[in-house]
């Protein structure tokens, strides 16, 4: 069962489609039916004649614990591919406990009311998810997901100690619009205008929203400024690589990008706290009444929606790990990436490449537990698993890998 139905749904289904041999009846459940129905009409459309799962569609509250459960009964999945929003990663976990279902997603809960994600609620899980003889795959998209398993591959296969870790993720592609998110608004401004964490010699370390940034060279795009960001691979992985010294992640914007981030904070229309606001009623009397909104939310209602913009979005992303540790007692660098073309993912999905690259893994981490290759109960993060199959599903199904040794990492 896929329950959510934006761009990294449609992605994640259009390859679920492709891979009918793993995936036999499939069911997309969201909030709004109507668009689970067109995205499974634009699949029948796009794979007529070919072999195909079974598709389903049903409306579903995900929010409510209750109606998941009851759902998850009805169709009996072997797994649920979470792709709705971080805030619901609790309630559809605790519907898959009830109703014995395993459990994946691509990104840790946040809160509706505070603009902070860690991995300690889904953690919390683990001993039930165990008891329950389930699995749970935390962070199995892009960043976070292929970024720990190029990091699982990097220390299975080329250091005996990794020391130091940072994740590169450019966008280097142009959607033509003033101003948009490649991905849900609330989710990525809510990422963005946060302050920022990394972790070095044992400790987490705070910077200013933005403040730590250098230019870094991205293969086949070249020199663009990329910016220290909290995110939440670097929590699993500093747990689960006790060697590593420093781990980072960075970002790129492009100062248009900024300038508008800008003066939204400025405007307030980032807040996430509710304000009083005075609407006119709809019957024509002239009254008004007082109503409560969230500012940002209003502020993605009227961005353009990341799922529209595929169209005549042009350029790539390329989005890596560079690592630099021990072999042999020797110093050696290593750096893994993928280069995703936007007007390619669009071509293949109707999708843009940030899209794309989110949920192309997602379905690859539901075949891998399908193929009952990362089976196992408890709740894990995607490096506690072994990276070989999977990283050769990425070169299949269209996420190829390159690594360059021993190089310049800039870092």
């Amino acid at each position: 069962m896929i329950i959510g139905a934006g761009g990294v749904a449609s992605v994640a289904a259009h390859k679920v489609a492709q891979n009918p041999d793993v995936f036999t009846e499939v069911m997309i459940a969201s909030r709004t039916r109507e668009k689970c129905v067109r995205l499974v009409h634009s699949i029948e459309q796009a794979y007529a004649g070919k072999p195909m799962p079974t598709f389903s569609t049903a409306k579903v509250d995900a929010d409510n614990v209750e109606e998941l459960v009851a759902l998850l009964r009805e169709f009996q999945p072997e797994i649920v591919m979470n792709l709705a929003l971080p805030y619901q990663d609790l309630t559809i976990m605790e519907a898959c406990l009830q109703a014995g279902v395993n459990y994946l997603d691509t990104a840790n809960y946040e809160p509706r009311d505070e603009a902070h994600f860690e991995y300690s609620w889904q953690w919390a899980f683990k001993d039930r998810f165990e008891q329950a003889g389930l699995t749970a795959i935390l962070g199995c998209g892009f960043d976070p997901g292929v970024s720990g398993i190029y990091t699982a591959y990097a220390a299975k296969h080329h250091f005996d100690e990794i020391q130091y870790l940072d994740i590169v993720d450019c966008n280097a592609g142009n959607h033509h619009k003033a101003f948009a998110t490649n991905f849900n608004p609330e989710i990525n401004i809510r990422e963005i205008t946060q302050k920022g964490l990394y972790y070095e010699d044992g400790e987490w370390r705070e910077t200013e929203p933005l403040e730590i940034h250098q230019p870094l060279t991205y293969p086949n795009i070249g020199p663009r400024e990329s910016y220290l960001l909290h995110h939440e691979e670097l929590e699993s992985l500093v747990k689960n690589y006790p060697t590593i010294r420093r781990a980072r992640f960075w970002m790129t914007f492009g100062q248009q990008y900024l300038t508008y981030l800008d003066v939204i904070q400025n405007l307030g229309m980032s807040r996430i706290d509710e304000i009083e606001y005075e609407a006119p009623l709809a019957d024509g009397t002239g009254k008004n009444v007082k109503v409560k909104i969230v500012p940002l939310q209003f502020l993605k209602a009227v961005l353009p929606n990341p799922q529209d913009l595929g169209e005549n979005y042009d350029g790539e992303t390329s989005i890596g790990c560079r690592i630099r540790g021990l072999k042999d007692g020797k110093e050696r660098t290593y750096y893994v990436y993928n280069n995703c073309s936007h007007e390619a993912a669009y071509k293949e999905t109707g999708m843009q490449g940030v899209s794309y690259t989110t949920g192309v893994p997602a379905m690859i981490g539901a075949m891998m537990f399908l193929k009952g290759i990362w089976k196992k109960p408890g709740v894990w993060n995607v490096e506690e698993f072994d990276p070989d199959p999977f990283m050769e599903q990425l070169n299949v199904q269209g996420l190829p890998w390159h690594e360059e040794f021993d190089g310049d990492l800039e870092l």
